[in-house]
């Protein structure tokens, strides 16, 4: 049986090894960075995949010829360490949160919904806003399948004068925004 204190001798200088757990560190913020991905909401199950494969693929980087259990710890703290650093950066110098955290795309302040080359979209508020004139207008080529499911959703459907020899009606959403829905455009 091999002695074990073995199991805590450094096969290496304890330096190399927060200086490598620091080094893979930044380069692999930066990678993350450089494509996009900023919160584990916005990872997908191939993104996932891809960090765990980084991951096993820069052990070595990290330990080295080391594999002892004081290295193992070492690399922990350093990891912690250097995390906790660029939080308490993040909180204390604005200019660096903006570098490393960038405002929200467009997908977490807004939805939008595509038919065609039409695209409508919906910001997110707190409370519904109501314009005070003016109307969406949406051309549903299913017109009176449209109206149909309207009304069996619950839904008010203030049919109107034809315009350009198109149906149209008025519905008003849930939010209160009045959504002109006509057979064809003018």
């Amino acid at each position: 049986m091999a002695d074990l204190g073995e199991l805590f001798h450094l096969a290496i200088p304890w330096w190399h090894l927060v200086i490598r757990a620091a080094l893979i560190y930044v380069v692999f913020f930066i990678g993350l960075r450089l494509f996009g991905k900023r919160e584990l909401g916005q990872f997908t199950t191939f993104d996932l995949v891809l960090v765990l494969l980084v991951a096993n693929a820069l052990q070595p980087a990290i330990t080295g010829p080391d594999n002892s259990i004081t290295g193992g710890m070492i690399i922990v703290a350093t990891l912690l360490i250097f995390n906790r650093g660029v939080a308490m950066l993040r909180s204390s110098w604005p200019a660096f949160d903006r570098l490393v955290e960038p405002p929200p795309t467009l997908t977490e302040r807004a939805r939008w919904v595509q038919r065609g080359a039409t695209q409508v979209h919906v910001f997110y508020a707190e409370d519904p806003v109501v314009p005070p004139s003016g109307h969406v207008a949406v051309v549903a080529p299913e017109y009176d399948a449209t109206l149909a499911a309207l009304r069996a959703a619950g839904h008010l459907v203030d049919e109107r004068a034809q315009h350009w020899g198109a149906p149209r009606s008025f519905v008003t959403a849930p939010g209160g925004h009045r959504v002109e829905v006509m057979e064809f455009p003018p």
